[in-house]
């Protein structure tokens, strides 16, 4: 199995492709369209504004490629931070852009309370939330590594499998089908993290 971590200028990469190669998953960097089709995964992190994050990713000539290769092909997906965001129909940051459409649902602000400071930085636990989402319970109440300051508001409250509280709900996780994605940086999440995204892969390679 080959993962594909895709590279369009939005940071991240090689810490990812550092957890992957712990784990023992053979993956290479790139934006380019033949190697994403070649690969089993692919995987779309990311740290920074929405709308570059897309401007960025349609520049690439990446959108439809990743939509086709995702959506219509089914091939596993992971999201990571801005690469979770990314799925959303629409972004606010700095004004409001479409996103890739995947998840149903808008990236807003965060509006905390005074005592609470923007970003949402630093470790937080999580919780399961779904009656059907067993898969996710060893994961509840464990630690991980946080930093944004806008969050997916997700209009279909089945696609969240993972919440964090800071103040505000937050959505920390998300899946649909092939797709799964998080708010939070499992690759920088030591020992929860990583046994997060082993699972994660390990599954959707069955799929």
């Amino acid at each position: 199995m080959i993962i594909s971590i895709i590279k369009y200028g939005m940071g991240n990469v090689a810490s990812v492709k550092k957890a992957l190669d712990k784990l023992g998953f053979p993956s290479v960097i790139t934006d380019n369209p033949d190697e994403i089709r070649q690969s089993d995964f692919i995987l779309l992190p990311g740290v920074g504004s929405f709308a570059v994050g897309m401007e960025n990713l349609h520049l690439s000539g990446l959108v439809e490629l990743l939509t086709d290769e995702v959506c219509q092909r089914k091939k596993p997906f992971l999201g990571i931070c801005l690469g979770m965001q990314l799925l959303a129909d629409y972004g606010h940051e700095p004004h409001k852009i479409k996103g890739l459409g995947w998840i149903r649902g808008e990236v807003v602000k965060m509006q905390l309370p005074d005592h609470l400071r923007i970003p949402h930085l630093g470790w937080n636990n999580v919780q399961v939330v779904g009656l059907d989402n067993h898969f996710f319970s060893e994961f509840s109440g464990k630690d991980y590594y946080f930093i944004h300051s806008y969050h997916l508001k997700a209009k279909d409250s089945e696609d969240v499998v993972l919440t964090a509280d800071y103040g505000i709900p937050i959505v920390a996780a998300v899946r649909k089908n092939n797709i799964f994605a998080t708010q939070f940086h499992p690759e920088k999440s030591q020992n929860a993290g990583l046994a997060l995204l082993n699972k994660v892969i390990k599954l959707n390679a069955q799929m």
